[in-house]
């Protein structure tokens, strides 16, 4: 996996460049701090490129476990066995509760999309209901702002 991969195109991104959205990093810190404790910019400046960093050794260490397993993609395994590699055993657990929360989810949207299917009309079918919907709706709206 290339360190440009993401980049929309032209020259290779600088490890400058990268960062994490200051104001949505202060809104989680603020979040997390008792509401009498305050923290300066500069300690969230600090606090962001920590975050970067780490996302930056997790990465590469998932990117050689990936390239040992002759794989292109970095897979969600490859994640928890960077993590376990540098020492973040104590991570792993909440990750993978995170992973199942995620693929449930996924599964979920899946069901929403799958009704369509499930109603057993065409898509022309539905079209020409949601058509009739619309005219009522307009119909309906006509006749009571029409008076006024």
């Amino acid at each position: 996996m290339s360190d440009r991969e993401g980049n929309s195109g032209g020259a290779p991104s600088n490890d400058d460049d990268l960062s994490l959205p200051k104001a949505t990093v202060a809104k989680m810190i603020t979040e997390l701090l008792p509401n009498d404790v305050v923290c300066s910019k500069e300690t969230r400046d600090l606090v962001i490129e920590c975050c970067v960093e780490f996302i930056h050794l997790i990465s590469s260490e998932a990117n050689e476990i990936c390239e040992q397993e002759s794989k292109k993609t970095i897979a969600p395994e490859h994640i928890i066995g960077a993590l376990k590699r540098l020492g973040f055993d104590s991570f792993t657990t909440e990750v993978e509760d995170v992973l199942k929360e995620h693929k449930q989810q996924q599964k979920d949207r899946e069901k929403k999309v799958s009704k369509f299917e499930q109603s057993g009309m065409t898509p022309e079918e539905l079209l020409a209901a949601q058509e009739q919907l619309f005219a009522a709706s307009r119909a309906k709206f006509q006749s009571t702002s029409g008076g006024t």
